[in-house]
Parts: C-alpha cells; sequence; structure tokens
C-alpha cells in the first residue's frame, strides 16, 4: 500500500483535492492530526497560496477534559476539527486515511514548559524537544493517541518523532551552521541532561561531552596533537576530533547509548499497547531508524518493535545510503511485517519520472515494499504527474 502524505489545510476548502490525490494512484492519505510550526505553499488551494502556521496544533477537537498538563493548541488557521472535515472527504473519494502524529516535536508546548525539554551537556534548552524521560510528556502523548484514535477513528495511526528530538532542527533563521560542528558533535549535542536525564548517565558523561564539543579534556584546557610534515621538517599542532560519538563517550559509551534507546522505547511500547487496547486491529507505522543515536521525526529502533505493522526509513539523501538504511530496517522485521520508504519528492529532487523511478526501484530491492510519499500538498502540478507516472511504471 502507498500513500500520500498531507495537511488538512490541503483539502478543507478545497472541493478539488479528494479527486486529485486519489488520482495519483496511491490507496491510502497520511493525514496530519497533529503538526508543528510550518509556512506551507498551498499550490491549489482556492483561498490562499502560502500558509503560516506559527505554532504546533492539533487537528481534532480539544476536548479539555481528556488532557492533563499539557494541552496541545488550537489552529486558527483552519478549522478545529480539520482533520475530521479532511478525514470525511478523502474517504469518500475511495482513500483510507491514517493518522500523521507527530509526538515530542512541539515548540509551543516545550516553550510554555521548559523543565520538560531537552537539555544538552551545557544546560542550553531545545524548546522544539519535549524529553520522553518525563512523565507528564509520556502522558500527553498517551492522551494524544487515545484521541485521534477515539475522535479521530483512522485507519491507520503514523507515529512521528516516537522518541527525544535532537539538536537538528530547521527554526527560524537558523544559524549554526559557521560552528563547523561534525555529525559527532551533533550527536553529543543531542545527548538530554534535563532533570530526569542527567542523573542516569554516569557521573563523567556531560564533563566529557562538553569536552569533545570544546575540543578539550576535563583535565586540561586543551587536547592537542602534534605532526610533523616529513617532507617540509615543519611540525603543526591540532586539535584532536572525535569522529564518532563512540570514540567521544569512550568507556561510557554502552551505558549511555542504552539510556537513550530506553527513552525511546518506553514511549513507543506504551503507545502501542495503548493502541492495541483502544483500537485492537488499527495498524501502527512508526517512522524509525535502525541507528541507536537517531534523533528527530525518525525515532531509534535498534532492535525492532514486532508489535508494529509497518517500519518506515527516511529516504530523502542519497538513495544508496538510504537503501543501506533500509535493509538495515528489513533485517529487524518480524514474519508479516512490512518496510516502508519514506520518499521526498520535492527539491532538491528533480520532477522527473524516471529519476524517481529509478529511486523507488532501488528502495524496493532494499526491502521497501510500501512508499509513503512526501508531500502531495506542497508538490506543484508537474510533481504530482511525476509521482503518478512513476508509480504506474514501477506498478
Amino acid at each position: 500500500m502507498n500513500l500520500a502524505y498531507l495537511y488538512p489545510w490541503d483539502v478543507v476548502g478545497d472541493p478539488s483535492a479528494p479527486g486529485r490525490l486519489a488520482d495519483l494512484g496511491v490507496q491510502a492519505v497520511a493525514l496530519a492530526a497533529s503538526y508543528h510550526s510550518t509556512r506551507a505553499a498551498t499550490p491549489y488551494h482556492p483561498a490562499h497560496r502560502v500558509l503560516d502556521v506559527p505554532h504546533p496544533a492539533f487537528y481534532l477537537p480539544i476536548r479539555r477534559s481528556s488532557w492533563a498538563r499539557l494541552v496541545p493548541a488550537v489552529p486558527t488557521w483552519t478549522p478545529a476539527d480539520a482533520y475530521l472535515q479532511a478525514r470525511d472527504a478523502l474517504k469518500a473519494a475511495g482513500l483510507q486515511v491514517h493518522a500523521w502524529t507527530v509526538l515530542t516535536h512541539n515548540s509551543h508546548l516545550g516553550t510554555a514548559n521548559p523543565d520538560l525539554v531537552v537539555r544538552n551537556a551545557f544546560g542550553d534548552p531545545y524548546p522544539y524537544a519535549l524529553c520522553p524521560a518525563h512523565e507528564d510528556v509520556i502522558e500527553y502523548c498517551e492522551r494524544m493517541v487515545r484521541e485521534i484514535l477515539e475522535v479521530g477513528e483512522p485507519d491507520g495511526l503514523i507515529l512521528e518523532a516516537c522518541g527525544p528530538m535532537g539538536f537538528g532542527h530547521q527554526s527560524v533563521h537558523e544559524k549554526t551552521s559557521g560552528a563547523d560542528w561534525t555529525p559527532a558533535d551533533v550527536d553529543l549535542l543531542s545527548l538530554c541532561f534535563c532533570t530526569n536525564c542527567a542523573p542516569r548517565y554516569p557521573e563523567a558523561t556531560a564533563a566529557a561531552v562538553r569536552a569533545a564539543i570544546d575540543r578539550t579534556t576535563p583535565e586540561n584546557p586543551a587536547t592537542e596533537t602534534t605532526a610533523t610534515n616529513t617532507t617540509a621538517g615543519e611540525s603543526t599542532t591540532t586539535s584532536s576530533t572525535p569522529n564518532t560519538i563512540e570514540s567521544a563517550l569512550g568507556s561510557l559509551t554502552d551505558e549511555v547509548r542504552a539510556i537513550r534507546v530506553g527513552l525511546s522505547t518506553t514511549l513507543r511500547q506504551r503507545l502501542v499497547a495503548l493502541t492495541r487496547t483502544v483500537a485492537p486491529n488499527t495498524p501502527i507505522t512508526l517512522h524509525a531508524n535502525p541507528d541507536p543515536w537517531a534523533t528527530g521525526a525518525f525515532a531509534p529502533l535498534p532492535a525492532g518493535e514486532p508489535n508494529a505493522d509497518v517500519l518506515v526509513a527516511n529516504c530523502w539523501g542519497d538513495p544508496a545510503t538510504d537503501a543501506i538504511r533500509l535493509a538495515r530496517l528489513k533485517e529487524l522485521t518480524t514474519p508479516g511485517q512490512r518496510v516502508g520508504a519514506y520518499v521526498l519528492a520535492l527539491p532538491p529532487r528533480p520532477a522527473d519520472p524516471n529519476v524517481l523511478l529509478d529511486h523507488l526501484r532501488t528502495y524496493a530491492k532494499a526491502g521497501a515494499s510500501e512508499f509513503h510519499l512526501y508531500h502531495a500538498g506542497l508538490a506543484s502540478p508537474q510533481r504530482l504527474t511525476t509521482l503518478t507516472q512513476a508509480l504506474h511504471l514501477h506498478t
């Protein structure tokens, strides 16, 4: 089964949207039930062309009695029941509707509740990142899933950001590239040291992380190595830079990694168990990454999740590299469990059906049995045609 991802505002107020989506050749739509802030193009909508979404919101009616400390915001740019309106219109066109559910990525709630957000080893907060080490955060995610299942009655549930967010984030006017932090640095800056996470790590962890980021050691002001240029007979002094998070953490690696993976595992297992209780026949799709250090929309899943129905890997980068990730995820599946490829159909990908078809074939060879297409509301008419042709040629 192939799915096209969509926002509620792509459908609400546009009577032509359901038919246009059905013509793509997909069987289902991944419709956002909760989503973070964004600025979205709406190339087909009769009322607007750009929509500013200033804060994360929940697109089902908010029943205040169903929530506890954390209550999601109501959208002002679309009706409060936009998910339900869009769902009904899409189902009338013969499409299944799966609830695309963004969990811990929420700048509105993080800003209002700074004690519940991810903090790096320097104590800097990431307001967009709710930390699942806090029971209030897990409970919020559970209540969201329950509301979606009971009120939204989706044909499937898609869990995104089902674990801690990290350093990487496309925030307003991002100004971090000039620091020249390496991928290992980014992994280290993604480790959470909030009041609930910090006590779980070995005592020396925070100091080791800070030292690795600043190219120092806890004991010395700087860690330097001297290299001799044998040709010129000159010596130069350079900073020692860890190539991986494991090399930076050293003997702390195994324990820190287990703690990090445990955060996602606890949240995921509680949400899966809740879903199986509330709506036992609803398929569960996980946005997942086999890398145990992963953060963000695709949470770490190094040991698999036998109680989910579909494991989806991100395929927005180099197709060969993405295929390796898909193959690793495939190795973690149980009999009957499917693997999906989250396929980018927007820039920098070309609007070329032959290129997209080649990508689909690469992902299928790596183990993907379904394609999750991003994004049918943001794509130009030429790109929708590209999606339609590539899907038709692949079948």
